[in-house]
């Protein structure tokens, strides 16, 4: 088995010694969501959570972290930041202003120390996946350790996909 290259998100839990696992997954190029991410580890989708970068018109930058199943709520978000409102951050800002690209964005290890935002559902697990930083790779991790790792706020920022 070829060893996993350790990625900046993983190497900053290393540096606060916090635990955590490294979980390769096989990548499809044409379906980056967590629910993929989730049939491919054989987990169910609530443990698997998503980044979204948003943009707060009080505080600026943040991160939501929200699973697989349900999307982030930008009322939600925008009340727990103290803002009034938020906007979802275009695409092609999320590489210069995170350092991570689509389908690998992680919560941990953000070129920029941006509040993140954890989703309450996430404390109902002992372990969920975010995503190492990287396509391919999601981070194994209790969800009282990634709220130390970044010190992140829980609480309720995500609600149901709307219904087609």
């Amino acid at each position: 088995m070829e060893k996993i290259k350790k990625t900046n998100a993983a190497r900053l839990l290393d540096q606060k010694h916090i635990a955590y696992e490294l979980i390769p997954y096989k990548v499809d190029e044409n379906d980056l969501g967590a629910e993929h991410v989730a049939a491919t580890l054989g987990e169910p989708i609530e443990r698997v959570f998503k980044t979204i970068l948003v943009h707060g018109d009080k505080t600026g930058h943040l991160i939501g972290v929200v699973p697989g199943n349900l999307e982030v709520c930008l009322k939600g978000l925008a009340k727990a930041s103290r803002n009034k409102s938020v906007e979802t951050v275009p695409l092609k800002e999320l590489l210069p202003l995170t350092g991570y690209i689509r389908g690998g964005c992680s919560p941990i290890g953000l070129k920029k120390p941006f509040p993140v935002f954890l989703h309450e559902t996430a404390m109902q697990f002992d372990f969920i996946y975010v995503s190492a930083g990287q396509r391919g790779l999601q981070i194994k991790i209790s969800p009282q350790d990634l709220v130390a790792a970044v010190n992140a706020t829980v609480a309720a920022i995500a609600e149901p996909k709307p219904t087609i």
